[in-house]
């Protein structure tokens, strides 16, 4: 099948068939992927998935073996020049010049991506406000810390504003107040028509950042959709319940079961009612509302990204039931 090469796309990446193969392993075995123009698409998957091959292969770092790939348009084997200059890529490691201070690097970048002189400065000046790095921009950056390194790395696959960014587990090893930073100059791109490839091992990161998400383990996707709908094929809805006096837990857990609602406590103060449809939902409120047990709180949730990661994963990789015996073989 011929992906198109058109600039004029809906979907800023596609992939079809994507295969990666290093001796006797396989990376990546047929990968299918849509990342919408201005988006944020996270991908997740245990340690050894295949989540960087994938996105060395679309950032034209590595060549795939078999499938078809294009990126803002461009085909990553035909046009790979061509792509490189609509992209910013942020690998798992740090890729900056250490003899060149902060904004040398980034000025540098700029310039190489035919920005203007003042243009190349006012971007990089820009970008070392936002990751906090203003002080240290002079510096050369081997003096850098490995945090600071990070936040300079992800300053420059962002210079040029690229139309599609991947970037690949890029707030490993930051504190949560520069990951907060990382999130937030993200939104700030996507908000400009930015795309975003994002992998992660941080749920809450994918959670925050990601309107979509694909599951890749041992080279497959094994899911994919919005956040929502991953979680509710996980998983029902959960109807959390706080007493308003801890002591009428045991008294509420025993007139929901009057009522045919389970409830668990949750070992916080909390009763946890599994919701599968409305009626269940209404069933429990309308039990609570005649008891005359006063509740503080109700709060209704989906499974968490955590819930629906080991969900996903472990279906994946539980055994095979094994094949009945033939009449044969079940009698020797």
């Amino acid at each position: 099948m011929e992906l198109r090469t058109n600039p004029s796309r809906a979907a800023a990446v596609r992939v079809r068939g994507l295969a990666k193969y290093y001796g006797e392993t396989t990376a990546l075995d047929g990968v299918d992927l849509d990342v919408a123009e201005g988006t944020v698409m996270g991908v997740l998957g245990p340690n050894g998935a295949g989540k960087t091959t994938l996105v060395r292969i679309l950032s034209t770092l590595v060549r795939a073996d078999a499938g078809q790939a294009c990126v803002a348009g461009w085909d990553v084997e035909r046009q790979p020049h061509r792509l490189r200059r609509a992209i910013g890529l942020t690998g798992q490691f740090a890729a900056v010049d250490e003899l060149l201070s902060g904004y040398e690097n980034l000025y540098l970048i700029g310039r190489l991506l035919d920005l203007s002189a003042k243009g190349a400065r006012r971007r990089a000046e820009e970008l070392l406000e936002r990751f906090s790095l203003t002080e240290a921009a002079r510096r050369p950056a081997r003096t850098y810390s490995g945090g600071m390194r990070r936040r300079l790395d992800l300053a420059a696959s962002m210079i040029g504003r690229p139309l599609v960014l991947f970037l690949d587990e890029p707030t490993t090893g930051l504190d949560p107040r520069t990951r907060n930073e990382v999130w937030t100059e993200v939104r700030h791109m996507v908000d400009q028509g930015s795309t975003v490839l994002l992998t992660t091992q941080y749920m809450e990161e994918a959670e925050q950042l990601a309107s979509d998400l694909t599951v890749i383990d041992r080279g497959k996707v094994i899911a994919a959709g919005s956040v929502d709908a991953l979680k509710r094929q996980v998983g029902h809805q959960t109807l959390t319940i706080r007493p308003a006096r801890p002591d009428q837990l045991d008294a509420m857990v025993r007139r929901l079961a009057d009522h045919g609602v389970a409830a668990v406590p949750d070992g916080e103060g909390r009763l946890a009612v599994p919701a599968g449809d409305d009626a269940e939902l209404t069933a429990a409120v309308a039990a609570l509302g005649t008891s005359g047990l006063g509740v503080a709180a109700l709060e209704m949730r989906l499974p968490s990204l955590d819930e629906v990661f080991l969900a996903v994963t472990a279906a994946q990789s539980a055994p095979a039931a094994p094949a009945p015996l033939s009449p044969l073989e079940s009698v020797a």
